[in-house]
């Protein structure tokens, strides 16, 4: 069995959002010395999930491969969902809806100690990053095609540990503009560790705009700041996982909630059950 602490590190950058382990402040004579990789299969379902019309189910399906690591100044996190994998009626995720089927996001962050040898570390700040983020979907040159530019760090956060942040200015690659900023920021805290060297994780992150241009007149009216949050609890085996996690929405992708023709709900929560399986 895998030390459990060994297994916590191996999966934290798994919450969703990018959480790099700081290699480079431990060894500053090899940048590869602390590489590592993962990867996983997550069977998601969801419900109530946010943005969404009266006209939704309640539920949906959908496949997620999980994946990340370290490779010498690059710190890694992204994931690709494949919606409704069993082709059921699910509204705006339902067979025949003309919906996204797929969904991306690439997140990787570029260590400037490793890039300047400079060791940047103050208090609790473990490592600095130059941070990117993309989403794509897979409607070409009308769907999801935002990115994210900025700086983050590896932060010591009381009882959380090790947590990612990041702060971006946002930039939609369709309109060619920038529009305001993200806040982002990821935890991996386990908090019940059994004798068979299983574990509970809380696990979870948040992501928040703000300073964005407001648009009431929009087909889809969209608001200056907006977010979720995530808070999750899995339980951890070496090669299984199982968990559920309650989302917390306010406006979620700058959709404006119950507003416009579309009359969208986007404030409000969901929940996500998952079950996983490790590489």
């Amino acid at each position: 069995m895998k030390n459990v602490k060994t297994l916590a590190l191996a999966t934290a950058v798994a919450a969703t959002a990018a959480m790099s382990v700081p290699t480079f402040a431990a060894d500053r004579t090899d940048l590869r010395a602390g590489d590592y990789s993962w990867m996983q299969f997550n069977a998601m379902y969801a419900i109530n999930e946010l943005p969404r019309d009266g006209s939704t189910d309640d539920g949906h399906d959908y496949l997620e491969m999980e994946f990340g690591g370290r490779a010498g100044i690059v710190d890694l996190y992204g994931y690709v969902d494949v919606f409704n994998v069993t082709n059921r009626d699910y509204g705006d995720k339902g067979a025949g809806s003309g919906k996204s089927k797929l969904f991306m996001k690439f997140a990787p962050r570029f260590s400037i100690d490793a890039m300047t040898g400079w060791d940047l570390s103050v208090g609790p700040i473990q490592e600095v990053y130059f941070s990117t983020l993309f989403n794509w979907d897979d409607r070409v040159g009308e769907g999801v095609n935002s990115t994210f530019w900025g700086l983050g760090a590896d932060v010591m956060v009381p009882w959380l540990g090790k947590t990612g942040m990041n702060l971006y200015g946002y930039y939609d690659l369709n309109a060619k503009e920038w529009n305001g900023y993200q806040f982002s920021m990821n935890w991996f805290k386990p908090v019940m560790n059994f004798d068979n060297g299983t574990f509970i994780a809380f696990q979870g992150y948040i992501d928040y705009q703000f300073g964005a241009d407001a648009d009431s007149t929009a087909f889809v009216p969209t608001s200056s700041n907006g977010g979720a949050a995530y808070l999750g609890l899995h339980w951890h085996t070496d090669n299984y996982a199982l968990g559920y996690g309650l989302k917390a929405y306010q406006d979620v992708y700058l959709v404006e909630d119950g507003v416009g023709a579309l009359n969208l709900e986007s404030t409000g929560f969901a929940h996500y059950f998952t079950a996983t399986y490790k590489f």
